[in-house]
């Protein structure tokens, strides 16, 4: 059996492929196009103009899907490794909201393009990476207190890492990107998507795009941290029929919705 045959160790690894590979196509189709320049784009900005930008929202929309069976997945896993636990048992709670909130601002980023409607984008964006560097935490945290019962310390040690490389993206691409867009270097700058070495504020914007980039494959990487948990968890559907078609409604139905209609009553 390989390694992502076992048990849900393939939902995270699709998320990581996936999600990279949207990121690589895009980037590839507009560098072919001519229509970024080949060193270190923004990422948006690789999807910003067709048909690299009907590809950039399709494959970000199924990664957010994906990210959100991933995140439940793991919700679900805590959730029955500490039943009696109140402590991780709410910040499991946490974690799973502020993750779907993460992937519902990817679904933003996705379909609000940077030089359409930019300031929509930027909440997408601070969803996106902002929230989900809390749910980081949060699962950091996790990892830490279920040490050394369920998880060894080297998980966690390797997930702080991550967390910390996460961290440092984010001050790097807010510092640059307050320099770049503070009026310094012009206006306008959003819509621009061509850039000379020689002009002014060409540095700053190179660390803005680098410290994007870095910031994205960060979280890529933590989620490459689930596949060993995921592969001693399996998921199965139960199937339970209560008649044999699908017309009549069966009594028990009837008695059971009685007996809430009275319970509310009550």
């Amino acid at each position: 059996m390989w390694w992502f045959q076992q048990g849900l160790s393939f939902l995270p690894a699709a998320l990581v492929v996936w999600s990279a590979a949207s990121f690589v196509f895009s980037y590839i189709t507009a560098i072919v196009l001519r229509h970024v320049d080949p060193l270190v784009p923004y990422i948006s900005d690789t999807g910003t103009i067709p048909p690299e930008r009907c590809l950039f929202g399709i494959m970000l929309n199924i990664s957010a899907f994906l990210g959100m069976a991933t995140m439940y997945v793991r919700y679900k896993q805590v959730y029955a490794l500490n039943p009696e636990k109140s402590k991780i048992i709410k910040l499991n709670k946490i974690g799973l909201t502020l993750g779907l909130m993460s992937c519902f601002g990817l679904c933003i980023i996705a379909n609000f393009q940077k030089c359409i409607l930019y300031y929509i984008h930027v909440v997408g964006a601070c969803l996106t990476f902002g929230v989900g560097a809390i749910y980081m935490l949060v699962q950091t945290v996790l990892s830490y207190l279920m040490q050394p019962e369920v998880h060894s310390k080297d998980i966690f040690w390797i997930r702080l890492t991550v967390l910390l490389w996460c961290c440092s993206s984010i001050v790097s691409m807010f510092v640059s990107s307050v320099v770049l867009y503070s009026g310094l270097y012009g206006t306008n700058l959003v819509q621009k998507l061509h850039w000379d070495p020689q002009e002014e504020g060409y540095t700053a914007h190179i660390i803005s795009t680098v410290s994007e980039w870095s910031l994205a494959f960060s979280f890529l990487s933590f989620f490459l941290t689930y596949i060993r948990d995921f592969q001693k968890i399996s998921l199965r559907a139960v199937v339970s029929l209560h008649g044999q078609t699908l017309y009549n409604t069966p009594q028990s139905f009837v008695t059971d919705e009685q007996t809430l209609l009275i319970a509310g009553s009550i």
